[in-house]
């Protein structure tokens, strides 16, 4: 499956939020492509709007399979306090966004084929 979700990180702590991002822990990498996460990326805007993108088995079981590791217990409690809403984990505030549009699947209902 698909997952597009959104989060806000504080507009003051973007440069510190990418710098983090620009060299996240390899543990906590192996930990995410371990637990199911692959082609995850994270979008930033200027206002702090952050979405991100993951493709898994089920969402729920992959983070509950990082909620399980030490590493993201630290991760999470590392970047909390970038984030908008400071009174929750990182993980545990983002908001699944639903997919309304997808070219390959509509293509594929419609019989077509791309090259």
């Amino acid at each position: 499956m698909r997952v597009c979700f959104r989060s806000s990180i504080q507009p003051a702590l973007i440069d510190e939020y990418k710098r983090r991002h620009a060299a996240v822990w390899p543990e906590m990498l192996l930990a995410l492509k371990e637990a199911g996460w692959n082609n995850y990326s994270l979008f930033l805007a200027d206002d702090g709007l952050l979405v991100g993108y993951v493709e898994c088995d089920d969402f729920d079981a992959v983070r509950a399979r990082m909620a399980l590791t030490d590493v993201n217990a630290r991760w999470q409690a590392e970047m909390a306090t970038l984030f908008e809403n400071t009174g929750q984990a990182p993980d545990e505030g983002f908001q699944v966004l639903e997919e309304v549009f997808n070219l390959d699947g509509q293509l594929a209902a419609a019989g077509s084929t791309t090259q």
